[in-house]
C-alpha cells in the first residue's frame, strides 16, 4: 500500500513558492496552538486556587506586556500579507510570451482552444517550460479552474473575463476540477490537463485538425456579420477604425476613460449603447443573443490583431501615420505631424 500524499504534486513554478507560505502558516499556526494551551495548562496548575483564604494580588496592567503581545503577532500577519501578496500579484501579471489558450466553461465541461485552432474538450495540451495564460468566461453559472498540481484556482464568471497563467515543470497528466458548486453534475465537471516535452506538444499540434486558427475565424465572422462596412481601416465608416485600438483607452459618452481590453471589446460588442465612445453616435446594433462566447473571443482576437497594423487616412492610400488619441472616442484619430 503506498503512502498517501498530504499534498498534490508539484509541478508548476508556483507550486513550491505557495507550498513554502502554506508550511509557513501551518508552523505559525502550531507554535502558537501549542504556546497557549501549554500556557493555559500550566497557569490553571500554578496558579490553582488552594484555599478558600487564598486570595491573588491585584495587577493593574503591564506596558511592555501589552507592547509585546501585540507587536509580534503584527509583525507576523505583515509577512503573511506581504508574502501573499507578492504570491497573488506574480499570478497576476502572465509574461509576454505565454501561450494563449481560450477557456469556456459551461453546465458542466470545459473548451478550450488554441489560438492555432485546435479545440479541445475537458482536456488541454501543453508544452513544459513553457508559460500559459487562459483567457475565460463562463455561458450560464459561476465555475472554478482548478489544477491542484499547479496551486492554481481562478474563477470564471458569466459575463467577464478573467486570466490566469502557470508555467508546467514536469511532463505528465494532472486533474483539473470546477471548485465552484455549479449545479448538479458539479462532481462530473472535471478534466486533464496533459503537458509535454516540446517536440511531443508540436507532433500533437500537427497531428490535430487545427480547422481555422481564431485569427481567421475572427476575421471572416468580422466579415460575415458586416462589421466591415462600419468600421473601416481608413476611419471613413459611421463606425471608429478598429486599427491600433487595442490595448489604448478611450472617453466613454458617460465621462470615463476605460482600456480597451478584452472585456471592454465585449460589452461593445453585446451592448455598444453602454460602452459608446465619445464622437459617435449609438448606431451600432447589439448582438447579444447573436454570437457565442467562443465566437466573440475570435473577433477579439482578430481586433487584437489589428493592433499591430498602421492606420491610414481617408483618401491618402495608407501613406500616413496616424497617431490615436485617448482623450477622443474609440479610433478618433489625427495626422501625426
Amino acid at each position: 500500500m503506498g503512502a498517501l500524499p498530504l499534498f498534490p504534486e508539484q509541478a508548476s513554478t508556483f507550486a513550491p513558492v505557495v507550498d513554502h507560505l502554506l508550511y509557513f502558516l501551518l508552523a505559525v499556526t502550531v507554535f502558537f496552538t501549542v504556546l497557549i494551551f501549554s500556557a493555559i495548562f500550566y497557569f490553571a496548575i500554578r496558579y490553582r486556587r488552594r484555599s478558600e483564604q487564598e486570595l491573588p494580588p491585584e495587577i493593574h496592567g503591564g506596558l511592555t506586556l501589552e507592547i509585546v503581545w501585540s507587536a509580534i503577532p503584527f509583525g507576523l500577519t505583515m509577512v503573511m500579507f506581504t508574502w501573499g501578496a507578492s504570491i497573488f500579484f506574480r499570478e497576476s501579471l502572465p509574461p509576454n510570451d505565454a501561450i494563449p489558450i481560450n477557456v469556456v466553461a459551461k453546465q458542466w465541461m470545459w473548451k478550450l482552444q488554441h489560438v492555432e485552432g485546435q479545440r479541445e474538450i475537458n482536456e488541454l495540451h501543453i508544452p513544459v517550460g513553457r508559460p500559459v495564460k487562459l483567457t475565460m468566461t463562463s455561458e450560464d453559472v459561476i465555475h472554478s479552474f482548478f489544477v491542484p498540481a499547479f496551486r492554481t484556482k481562478e474563477d470564471v464568471v458569466p459575463g467577464r473575463y478573467s486570466t490566469t497563467w502557470f508555467q508546467p515543470t514536469k511532463a505528465g497528466k494532472y486533474h483539473l476540477f470546477c471548485a465552484e458548486y455549479c449545479g448538479t453534475n458539479h462532481s462530473g465537471m472535471i478534466g486533464w490537463i496533459y503537458v509535454m516535452e516540446p517536440q511531443d506538444y508540436e507532433t500533437w499540434l500537427s497531428g490535430r485538425p487545427a480547422g481555422s486558427s481564431l485569427l481567421a475565424s475572427g476575421e471572416r465572422l468580422f466579415e460575415d456579420l458586416a462589421c466591415n462596412n462600419c468600421h473601416k481601416p481608413d476611419n471613413s465608416g459611421r463606425g471608429p477604425s478598429l486599427v491600433g485600438l487595442f490595448g489604448g483607452a478611450v472617453r466613454l459618452t458617460s465621462g470615463a476613460t476605460v482600456k480597451v481590453d478584452e472585456g471592454y471589446i465585449r460589452r461593445c460588442i453585446l451592448n455598444p449603447t453602454a460602452a459608446a465612445p465619445v464622437g459617435y453616435g449609438p448606431d451600432m446594433p447589439a448582438f447579444q443573443g447573436l454570437v457565442t462566447e467562443e465566437e466573440i473571443l475570435q473577433l477579439i482576437e482578430y481586433i487584437k490583431s489589428l493592433a499591430q497594423r498602421p492606420a491610414t487616412a481617408p483618401g491618402q492610400g495608407g501613406g500616413a501615420q496616424l497617431t490615436t488619441a485617448p482623450a477622443l472616442g474609440v479610433g478618433q484619430q489625427t495626422p501625426a505631424r
